[in-house]
């Protein structure tokens, strides 16, 4: 099923999600780095890639949403992207609540109630990404209707939403 919102010929929600979760990772190692070291500018800086990462994590929702719109009902791709959509509010959220938790706080140091909330958005994150895998690769939800080993490339400019296509089978 080709993806509805697309960029350059690819699905604009597979090109986004790396920032969230490549920031929002970062961002507890940094913070483990900076409580064992008691190094504040490494809580600091996590405390600033929280704030791009649920930020990034938004606008890629948008995307992804709008894919998941395009799902047919009744099928287990549909059931799965409403877990991984679920799961990935859930995250964002506790990524977002930490971040509040932090802030005014001396180097951003991350109390013990905030650092637990990442840890847990961050095991959420592992899950949720391997459902999104899971969409890719096996349900084939944003992969192009015309992929194969050698499928031409297919360069496209700007940002479009297709509209009501659907692969049969």
């Amino acid at each position: 099923m080709e993806s509805r919102a697309k960029a350059a010929g690819h699905a604009i929600h597979q090109q986004l999600v790396v920032f969230p979760l490549g920031l929002l990772t970062a961002a507890v190692v940094f913070d483990v780095i900076g409580l064992l070291a008691g190094n504040g500018h490494f809580t600091s800086a996590a405390y600033l890639m929280i704030a791009a990462g649920v930020i990034m994590g938004l606008v890629a929702a948008v995307f992804g949403f709008i894919d998941y719109l395009a799902v047919p009902n009744g099928t287990r791709a549909k059931r799965v992207g409403r877990v991984h959509g679920i799961g990935n509010v859930v995250m964002i959220v506790l990524f977002a609540v930490s971040w509040l938790l932090r802030g005014g706080i001396q180097d951003y140091t991350p109390t013990t109630l905030a650092f637990v909330l990442e840890l847990l958005a961050v095991i959420i994150a592992s899950g949720t990404g391997w459902l999104g895998g899971e969409l890719v690769s096996r349900l084939g939800v944003g992969v192009d209707d015309g992929a194969s080993l050698d499928a031409p490339a297919k360069f496209t400019t700007g940002i479009f939403l297709k509209r009501g296509s659907r692969r049969a089978g």
